[in-house]
């Protein structure tokens, strides 16, 4: 019995510290590697990851309903002077007659056509009143002269809108913009590939809301030529 139990007793392993050695040594070198491609790493090309990451992912839902929301990052180059000039050349004349409901800026996006809403569309409606029709058309002229990308952004004041249409100023100013897109498009061949359509309601004003000045000119449809370094190209 005793030679028996002997035969099944296991001999010990003394070079069992070899099995750690190796995993420890391979986890350095898997840990030097990861240094030596940080940094190497493209900073330019890593910025414009980011900057489309943020693009892509960056929504919010409101009501069941989702609602596209793209902050500004910091990560981008001023604005094309040459498309600034020239957009104001185009529309110089117009934002002169339209005493003060025009205004054309530039930032960090690209260049800004800001729209007050009253030369687009009734109060608490979505429907393109039929004397902004020259607006609208020399509007989309001056955009075909651009291959950029259009975000065409629909803004309100704060006062809560409900109606038969619009439960929201969510509703109101995503269904704004998308009426100004449609036109581009179906009047003006403008590509639906260059065109995003977004509702900010209140939430980015440019005046306090505590005049009736102020929220008249938060309700506005903002019309951004946006610029190369932000995405504003079409895809080939």
């Amino acid at each position: 019995m005793n030679t028996k139990k002997k035969k099944h007793e296991e001999h010990e392993n003394v070079e069992r510290w070899m099995v750690s050695y190796a995993d420890f040594v391979t986890l350095l070198f898997c840990f030097f590697t990861a240094m030596y491609a940080i940094s190497n790493v493209d900073t330019d090309k890593l910025g414009k990851f980011v900057k489309s990451m943020r693009f892509a992912f960056n929504a919010t839902e409101v009501s069941g309903k989702t609602f596209a929301v793209i902050e500004d990052v910091p990560l981008v180059l001023p604005a094309d002077p040459e498309v600034e000039s020239a957009v104001r050349e185009k529309l110089e004349g117009l934002a002169q007659r339209s005493q003060g409901g025009i205004e054309i800026k530039r930032d960090r996006r690209g260049i800004t056509i800001s729209v007050l809403d009253k030369l687009f569309f009734e109060s608490g409606s979505a429907d393109l009143r039929t004397d902004s029709q020259d607006v609208l058309d020399a509007i989309a002229k001056t955009l075909n002269t651009f291959p950029n990308i259009i975000r065409i952004e629909g803004h309100t004041d704060n006062i809560p809108i409900r109606n038969n249409a619009f439960s929201s100023n969510w509703e109101l100013s995503s269904s704004r913009a998308i009426q100004v897109a449609k036109y581009f498009i179906d009047a003006h061949s403008v590509k639906p590939g260059r065109i995003a359509a977004l509702g900010y309601a209140e939430y980015k004003p440019v005046a306090p809301n505590d005049t009736p000045q102020g929220r008249g000119k938060n309700r506005r449809v903002d019309i951004v030529i946006l610029n190369e370094e932000e995405g504003g190209r079409e895809p080939q």
